[in-house]
């Protein structure tokens, strides 16, 4: 359905998925697969046993590494993956000539 996603329902939108993976030497070609086969703007990658301390965010131009901060107090992984995305969906947005 993600193909179907970025093709037909919402060509504009910014799309994001998620890879969860038990096998890290795997999760970073599954996501690069997944990041061309449905034409996503980013894959979220984690792998299971370490999903609460990082992430890894696959674009077509890189891997960015996102991981808690306990020294800021953050219980989380999630807020600073927040902040990313907020980030490059920003850019994308401004990217319109509206």
């Amino acid at each position: 359905m993600l193909l179907v996603l970025r093709k037909d329902w919402a060509p504009l939108a910014f799309c994001i998925s998620f890879k969860l993976e038990t096998n890290s030497k795997i999760m970073l070609e599954k996501a690069d697969i997944a990041l061309s086969k449905y034409k996503m703007h980013m894959v979220v990658a984690n792998e299971l046993l370490s999903r609460k301390e990082e992430v890894v965010v696959v674009t077509s131009k890189e891997k960015i590494s996102v991981r808690r901060n306990k020294s800021l107090g953050v219980d989380d992984v999630e807020s600073a993956l927040i902040e990313l995305i907020v980030e490059r969906h920003s850019v994308y947005v401004e990217s319109f000539d509206l």
